[in-house]
């Protein structure tokens, strides 16, 4: 495997990278992908996280390459839900700059579709987790905490809303899905979800039960860690790719929930972590 430099915001790059490979598949998963942080950098967020897909999606379209094209698109479209569960014809109404960017960069996709004729998809990922999460993402956020207090290295753990709700599934079942999208003959858009709701709160409730602690002795509220727009409620129906994608979710919430815990743990009981963990402020 060789690793190409690229850059979202550099098209002349983009073109250049897409003449020289000639891909046959391609997955855009690139993005500033933080929606708390997309208010502090709006920006630079529609930049790369709108702006960045037509880049491709002209790139690929001047290339006069063939490749088939997904572009990772975001629940978060949805944001101010409009009806429940969502599908593919749920009408958006984004609650902060990384889900307006996300919806410019679906219809983007669905244009360059329409207009010229390529094989561009939307994958419409409902939250999908795994032990990989990144850090500043509230699942990992918790199950680090979860792990380094019972470690003895952390006292508290700062949080936002606990009440919001989300669809949770898990993250390599949804890169099955992203691929299952790309090997049909046409482009079209998928919702993938669990089509189940759970609240922050829940998670704390198995994530800090599965190492027999109590999570209001160590949660506290943080307002920095509140949106100017909440996202209240998200759950996906995924029929459309149960029918023609054959896909659909086996790991659900507290098995989820328990995959990531346990990763943390295991990653602290190794010395060189608990070390690490140990010069943090």
């Amino acid at each position: 495997m060789f690793l190409h430099y690229g850059d979202l915001s550099d098209s002349v790059n983009l073109v250049k990278l897409l003449y020289e490979l000639k891909l046959d598949e391609i997955y855009h998963l690139g993005a500033q992908s933080h929606v708390r942080v997309s208010f502090d950098i709006p920006e630079y967020t529609a930049d790369v996280t709108g702006l960045g897909t037509i880049r491709i999606l002209e790139a690929i379209r001047e290339a006069g390459i063939r490749s088939k094209f997904y572009q990772a698109s975001s629940s978060e479209m949805f944001g101010k839900v409009q009806e429940v569960p969502q599908t593919e014809v749920t009408p958006f109404w984004p609650r902060s700059p990384y889900g307006v960017a996300k919806v410019f960069a679906y219809w983007a996709t669905v244009n360059y579709r329409e207009s010229y004729g390529l094989c561009a998809s939307n994958g419409i990922l409902f939250n999908h987790e795994s032990p990989r999460r990144g850090e500043t993402f509230v699942t990992r956020k918790i199950t680090r905490a979860v792990a380094a207090i019972k470690h003895g290295l952390q006292k508290e753990l700062f949080l936002g809303n606990l009440e919001a709700r989300r669809d949770w599934g898990y993250a390599p079942e949804y890169v099955e899905g992203m691929w299952r999208i790309l090997q049909q003959d046409e482009g079209d858009d998928f919702v993938m979800a669990t089509n189940e709701t759970h609240t922050i709160r829940e998670f704390l409730d198995l994530a800090f039960g599965r190492v027999d602690l109590d999570w209001k002795e160590y949660v506290k509220h943080g307002v920095r860690y509140e949106r100017p727009a909440e996202v209240d409620l998200l759950i996906g129906n995924p029929e459309k790719a149960k029918r023609v994608l054959a896909w659909e979710p086996k790991v659900l919430f507290p098995e989820l929930v328990q995959i990531m815990v346990d990763a943390d743990m295991e990653a602290l009981s190794r010395r060189d972590a608990k070390e690490h963990l140990g010069r943090l402020p």
